[in-house]
């Protein structure tokens, strides 16, 4: 019998039982695909991740989601950084991740009993467009509902952006899991991107907040995620560069709905045409360890 150190942490949110819970595998190089698979699903979380040693960065992280390995997550990549801390097999400052997007810089501190985390995510990548229509179809929405054109947009991970126009439509959201296969199937959304849109409002869930989001999940993962790191860049890169937001630094939320407030900092580099990466800063909080057996 093989045994993992493992931690589960709370990502974005200083506190236990906020933001997005993930479990932190160490040392767990020599765990195949499907034991991983069927860790998180006995989990019940969206994500975990499986830590090792790196050739090319301070750590390798794998991501996955129940169904698949996905090349990156922003909050397990927290929630990793902050075990790391926790852990001291890495220092405060700087370090390096090598994730399936690429070899990404962190920047990890403490703040009392939390750990704080910076990514920079990968160059956004820009791509196919949506028909309106079809993902307020999707969500039980008027197209009116949909602000501009949604679009797939990748900071590591491919999420398809909808900016949805209050509150309460974004409450009204309700998933046709159905509805969405088929629009993944006409499209060809490529394995390892999470095809589900991110539904994001331009006003948040508190005065803090510039954004308040949701992430409705099919199965075999929960029904939706409290909060989504990698969708938080690949958002603001798309408020960005369609001119939807005034300023490049601003704080995203997500979770309040869940009973699980999450928040990021964010700040997108470089101009509204060509930005060139976005950082997205949270904190991390070690609610539980343990050895995982297998």
């Amino acid at each position: 019998m093989a045994v993992y150190a493992v931690d589960w942490v709370d990502a974005f949110s200083d506190r236990a039982f906020g933001g997005n819970g993930c479990a932190v595998v160490h040392d767990a190089g020599a765990l195949d695909a499907e034991t991983c698979k069927r860790f998180v699903r006995e989990t019940s979380l969206v994500e975990c991740t499986f830590l090792e040693p790196s050739d090319v960065a301070d750590i390798r992280i794998r991501y996955f989601i129940a169904p698949s390995e996905i090349p990156f997550a922003g909050h397990p990549t927290v929630a990793s950084v902050a075990s790391l801390l926790h852990r001291e097999k890495v220092a405060e400052g700087d370090l390096t991740i090598e994730t399936g997007a690429g070899v990404l810089p962190i920047t990890v501190r403490r703040d009392g009993d939390a750990i704080v985390v910076r990514m920079t995510q990968a160059k956004p990548e820009f791509g196919a467009l949506a028909d309106p229509g079809e993902i307020a179809l999707i969500y039980g929405l008027a197209q009116e509902d949909i602000l501009g054109t949604p679009q797939v947009v990748s900071t590591g991970l491919g999420f398809t952006i909808a900016v949805i126009s209050s509150h309460d439509a974004l409450r009204r959201a309700k998933l046709n899991w159905e509805l969405l296969q088929a629009y993944t199937a006409k499209n060809g959304i490529p394995d390892g991107q999470m095809h589900e849109p991110y539904l994001v409002t331009l006003s948040g869930a508190t005065d803090a907040g510039r954004t308040f989001s949701r992430l409705l999940l099919g199965p075999p993962s929960p029904p939706e995620d409290p909060f989504t790191g990698s969708a938080t860049g690949a958002a603001a890169a798309y408020l960005w560069h369609h001119g939807l937001i005034d300023q490049p630094t601003y704080v995203a939320e997500q979770g309040h709905w869940m009973g699980r407030p999450g928040a990021a900092k964010v700040k997108i580099n470089g101009s509204r045409e060509t930005p060139t990466s976005v950082e997205v800063e949270g904190a991390g909080y070690v609610l539980m360890s343990g050895d995982l057996r297998l």
